[in-house]
């Protein structure tokens, strides 16, 4: 676009500084506010879509960490076109045929034609900074990133396929937790992939697991938390409970900040607190570390 267009009637905008405020007759512009602008959940600045974009989604202001999906979070981090996906035809059946509101097997098939992917999980092998890797992340879009025997099943050949080639596995976690329409039959994937861990550590493989919001329930009581490194987005909700469940259990008021990745830091749950656009760097570092 000309210098010239860009300023003419409803174009001058352009040229704003990042951030500030919309003026009135500019945010009555709909089309220009969606498209062009976005608006920062953390500190209703107005921001360049594609800026934020180029920034992980990271208001450049206030440091507010918007919401991304599952796949942008995971190339965000691997080396450019490294990334090879492992079982991604792998897809849940309905082995107890729950009903609620409606049946498990229509749940399904709106996940799947809504996210156009077959399960809450995906992983694969990737190189980061020139070092392969396994990376696994869980995508929230589908059902809420919950954990049934197929994300199960490929969480722990993600572990598995880290002790196999004897390269470091990373884990990026987002998830409700256990998936209730299949019973007993989620609750084992904790076990299930938590002992592959164990495998892990005996061999020497490091295992780095990120915490992003929000990260509960039973992936939030097993390997989530069982990293060499844990490692957490800033604000981030993580724990087995939610807060109101927990208020109402023990009929008490929770700390300002509970179960957020800052309290947990301060209490000696993860390692670290780490913005999202240093994550790939401090990633690296670590397994240089690590995995010499």
């Amino acid at each position: 676009m000309s210098e010239q267009s860009d300023q003419g009637s409803g174009g001058a905008w352009f040229h704003r500084e990042r951030g500030g405020p919309v003026p009135q007759t500019e945010r009555e512009s709909s089309e220009a506010v969606s498209g062009l602008w976005h608006k920062c959940d953390g500190c209703a600045e107005y921001l360049r879509t594609e800026e934020l974009v180029r920034a992980g989604m990271v208001c450049a202001s206030c440091g507010h960490h918007h919401r991304i999906g599952g796949e942008e979070r995971l190339m965000l981090l691997v080396d450019e076109g490294s990334f090879e996906e492992l079982d991604l035809e792998l897809t849940s059946e309905d082995p107890l045929g729950f009903v609620d509101s409606k049946s498990y097997a229509d749940r399904l098939k709106a996940s799947v034609a809504k996210t156009s992917r077959k399960s809450a999980f995906m992983y694969g092998r990737a190189r980061l900074g020139g070092r392969p890797i396994a990376i696994g992340t869980f995508l929230f879009s589908f059902m809420g990133g919950s954990m049934g025997s197929v994300v199960g099943e490929k969480v722990t050949r993600l572990f598995e396929l880290a002790l196999a080639e004897k390269i470091p596995v990373i884990c990026i976690n987002s998830s409700g937790g256990a998936r209730m329409q299949e019973g007993v039959l989620s609750l084992m994937q904790m076990a299930r992939s938590t002992a592959v861990l164990g495998r892990l550590r005996d061999e020497g493989v490091p295992y780095i697991s990120l915490l992003t919001h929000p990260t509960t329930g039973g992936v939030a009581a097993s390997f989530a938390m069982l990293g060499d490194v844990i490692l957490a987005e800033p604000k981030a909700l993580i724990g087995f409970a939610g807060p109101r469940v927990i208020e109402q259990t023990i009929r008490e008021v929770l700390p300002e900040g509970f179960q957020r990745s800052e309290f947990l830091l301060d209490h000696g749950m993860v390692d670290q607190v780490v913005d999202r656009r240093e994550l790939r760097q401090r990633i690296t570092d670590i397994l240089s570390l690590l995995y010499p």
